[in-house]
């Protein structure tokens, strides 16, 4: 049994928690949060035994084997290397780190402690996402990757009104490219590696986060085109253009109905859709590594996490967007 601790008492959290109820070798043992009585109260909703306010106790504590992160982004490096040093496998939302400097820093730890440290990025362990890689031969030589994650949050109708949450601060490291625009970049960069280069432009807001963009990146024989909202909302699947043929995907954070456009007029259905929640394949794969005394993802590889942050870091740089975990 991995015994888990979580940081973070939000809607994400408790999606997590609910995959993982699935998986026979998970419990959860601990709760952190910055007040005991919010920690308390997310405790008793999910049964946790025990409640820490401060990472360094929870991480020097032995009723814990590993820790699911998911505090706003600014916080992740901090608290995943305290967890780390301790001995702590670390499974870390994404984005997994403020900027590259950061992730590389978290890297470090998990080496040096020989623990596991994991982005939890889903999508690259669901079902549909392995038959896009099985089926990829099958259009021919990709020319061109197209992806589209724009969803209107309901936190920019308070932003409007003056009242700007979380979501749009950059003390958090937030925005659109880091919230949403990842989920477009990590399929890229796994399925196709490091770009050449990149373009990005986008709409900054007020506060200093990008309220929507899109990334252009180049490849020697094809290339990428993302783009990313927090601002509108898009009903447009995403694509994968072959010589031979198009794979569409329906949501490229999550997907599921996924089918084949051939030249000549063909479509081959090529879904396998989830029959566990979406999080569930990823804390299951976290979890088998543990027991197989792995350190290290096949699929969320750390090389994959270094390319994607690398991407967003320059992404931001080209639009001006500065976070305070920067400096």
């Amino acid at each position: 049994m991995i015994r888990f601790g979580v940081i973070g008492t939000n809607w994400i959290t408790d999606a997590f928690l609910e995959a993982a109820k699935g998986i026979k070798d998970f419990s959860l043992s601990a709760v952190y949060s910055r007040t005991e009585e919010r920690a308390t109260e997310f405790a008793e909703k999910h049964q946790a035994t025990y409640t820490f306010t401060s990472i360094e106790d929870m991480a020097q504590s032995d009723v814990i084997d590993a820790v699911y992160i998911a505090s706003p982004t600014s916080f992740h490096a901090s608290q995943a290397i305290i967890l780390l040093k301790h001995g702590k496998h670390v499974l870390c939302e994404k984005p997994i780190a403020s900027n590259t400097r950061e992730l590389k820093d978290m890297i470090q730890a998990a080496k040096d402690n020989q623990v596991l440290l994991m982005e939890a990025m889903k999508s690259g362990f669901l079902p549909s996402y392995s038959s896009i890689r099985e089926n990829l031969h099958k259009i021919g030589p990709v020319r061109r990757y197209f992806a589209s994650y724009c969803q209107y949050s309901s936190r920019y109708d308070a932003y409007k009104e003056g009242t700007i949450l979380n979501a749009f601060k950059p003390e958090f490291s937030n925005g659109s490219l880091m919230d949403i625009g990842v989920y477009c970049v990590y399929p890229m960069v796994q399925l196709f590696g490091k770009p050449d280069s990149i373009k990005a432009s986008g709409q900054m807001l007020d506060s200093g986060v990008d309220g929507e963009g899109s990334i252009l990146a180049h490849y020697k024989e094809m290339e990428g085109m993302m783009m990313f909202s927090k601002i509108t909302n898009s009903y447009i699947p995403s694509e994968i253009q072959g010589e031979n043929g198009s794979i569409l995907i329906d949501k490229i954070s999550s997907p599921e109905k996924v089918n084949i456009h051939y030249r000549d007029g063909r479509v081959e259905d090529i879904s396998i859709l989830p029959e566990q929640h979406t999080m569930y394949y990823e804390a299951k794969e976290f979890i088998e590594l543990i027991k197989n005394s792995s350190l290290e993802s096949s699929v969320n590889t750390y090389d994959n996490s270094i390319t994607v942050m690398e991407i967003l870091d320059e992404a931001r740089n080209q639009m001006g967007i500065v976070f305070p975990a920067d400096k």
